[in-house]
């Protein structure tokens, strides 16, 4: 009977913030948890004609196709090899833009260089590519000059062994801006007055970033390290979509377009979805033996122990 009571107490006190939060509730529930109910097609003969309840059960079959196909192994050695790229390449980068922007002392000059550098993330992938190609396709603009000074020119936009390396330089031009605002908010966390003891003591800048900033962003590093783990084999779609004929379908594949060439293109759905669930399972892994690895390095990750 208490515990009844101190529910309708909790419930009558936080009305107004339940109702704010039911849409978001209800969204999650609608995009995220009951489109799970579709990866029982990964272990049909999925047709669309005849529905869920009434297409052919094939138990592990797709799988054991997904698993015998090579088409497949090269999807995924791809994902793995840019993911690490990505990983080594562009995860440091937000970590030291918000480092230097937080010792810009000017907050007007301040402002204006994270509003240049968020600026990218609205754009589309299309236009984000589109841009590139201006600028080192076969006709943009370093092209041109390296046409017009009788150097050569450099082919960079449809060269596979460059690739790797294209994409991920794509990807910090468009993301590392976005990214640094989990930093920049962790800096201001940092309590100030451990700067100025550390400076009347006659630490210089770089003593108080070793030993002051770079343990106050610890725990968000590792957090963000987790999820980067966590992700390691979604290394975006429409990027690879758009680009995979310029380079070829043998080193842009990876699961996602793998996913979508082999399944709903090719209306074979069930394969499509074999391969969904074979990514998301080894993502769970991925992540949970990541916050295992943060736990055994005393820092908390995604939950605490």
């Amino acid at each position: 009977m208490t515990t009844r009571l101190s529910l309708r107490v909790r419930v009558r006190r936080d009305r107004s913030l339940i109702l704010m939060t039911l849409p978001v509730v209800v969204l999650l529930l609608a995009f995220n948890y009951l489109p799970l109910f579709g990866l029982v097609t990964a272990f049909q003969e999925y047709d669309p004609l005849s529905g869920v309840w009434n297409s052919t059960w094939a138990g592990f079959y797709q799988f054991e196709r997904l698993l015998g196909d090579p088409l497949f192994w090269r999807a995924l050695n791809n994902t793995l090899y840019l993911s690490f790229v990505q990983l080594v390449l562009f995860f440091p980068v937000p970590i030291a833009l918000a480092l230097l922007l937080n010792s810009v002392l000017s907050s007007r000059i301040r402002n204006f260089i994270q509003a240049v550098v968020y600026l990218p993330h609205f754009f589309s992938w299309v236009l984000a590519i589109t841009i590139f190609q201006q600028m080192l396709g076969g006709a943009g603009v370093v092209n041109q000059f390296l046409r017009s000074h009788d150097i050569g020119t450099w082919d960079i936009m449809t060269n596979p062994d460059t690739f790797a390396l294209l994409v991920t330089s794509q990807v910090i031009w468009k993301e590392a801006g976005w990214g640094i605002i989990v930093f920049l908010a962790a800096l201001a966390a940092i309590n100030t007055d451990l700067y100025e003891a550390a400076a009347a003591d006659g630490a210089g800048r770089w003593r108080r970033l070793w030993h002051i900033t770079l343990p106050g962003l610890r725990g968000v590093i590792v957090l963000m390290l987790v999820l980067r783990l966590g992700n390691a084999l979604t290394v975006g779609f429409e990027q690879f979509l758009i680009q995979r004929y310029a380079v070829g379908h043998d080193t842009a594949d990876v699961l996602d377009t793998f996913s979508f060439y082999f399944g709903i293109a090719t209306n074979d759905y069930s394969y499509g979805a074999a391969a969904g669930l074979f990514k998301s399972v080894i993502s769970l892994l991925l992540i949970w033996g990541a916050n295992k690895l943060a736990h055994a390095f005393g820092e908390d990750g995604l939950y605490r122990r």
